[in-house]
């Protein structure tokens, strides 16, 4: 499918929570994509293609390197997750054996002692994205989820101490190869929620776009 590109700003639909059934239909319709990197985070997974939402980005020094961290269950978090659908977490079944299609990514995206954790969870087949989440760690030592967004194609990652968010476009018409473009949203922490600081949006069909300069929404849940 076509290279994922970056262009001006424009207003992106961002929606947290979702059906299952929309996420289905939505993740049906796509194929692989490219895999992902970011400065300073430690990544995760068992999916073997990679999704269509995924950026295009090679990882950095710094993404590659070790460094220690807790690892978690991510499956045990996501199903023990009040914020996420019952039919989410039952459709969230291993591929093969007990290797599960997510993709957990490891850093520093609040202000909290830990890492944070992004979640990623993918279809089996194709490795679309069909839901994102990030986890902060309490002082008590649990986590609670402080970003959701279910609306596939997408996929979140770390990109420095903020939060990138790619989303795949489609229009009335597409082919189910080829989406009308790809929008990704950069959120920052703001001591309690994550706010949008950032947005562009890519229209495959030409080149350039719009700007928009209105207020960005916040999306988070206080600790």
């Amino acid at each position: 499918m076509r290279s994922l590109k970056k262009a001006a700003p424009t207003r992106p639909v961002l929606i947290t929570g979702g059906t299952v059934t929309a996420l289905a239909a939505a993740a049906g319709l796509l194929l692989a994509g490219c895999d992902a990197g970011s400065e300073g985070v430690r990544k995760e997974g068992t999916a073997q293609t990679q999704s269509a939402a995924k950026p295009t980005r090679m990882p950095s020094a710094s993404a590659t390197a070790e460094r220690p961290h807790e690892k978690i269950d991510a499956v045990k978090l996501i199903k023990n997750d009040p914020k996420i659908g019952s039919q989410v977490k039952k459709d969230l079944k291993p591929c093969v054996k007990n290797q599960y299609p997510l993709d957990v990514i490891y850093g520093k995206l609040t202000d909290g002692s830990r890492d944070d954790i992004v979640v990623n969870i993918l279809t089996c087949g194709d490795s679309v994205g069909v839901g994102s989440y990030v986890y902060r760690a309490r002082s008590d030592g649990s986590y609670e989820n402080v970003f959701m967004i279910e609306q596939a194609p997408v996929y979140s990652e770390i990109d420095r101490r903020d939060l990138r968010v790619t989303k795949q476009v489609y229009g009335p018409g597409d082919a189910v190869c080829c989406a009308s473009g790809e929008d990704v949203m950069t959120y920052h922490w703001s001591g309690t929620e994550f706010r949008e600081t950032g947005r562009t949006h890519t229209d495959y069909s030409k080149v350039g776009g719009n700007t928009d300069k209105g207020d960005f929404p916040s999306v988070g849940t206080e600790g």
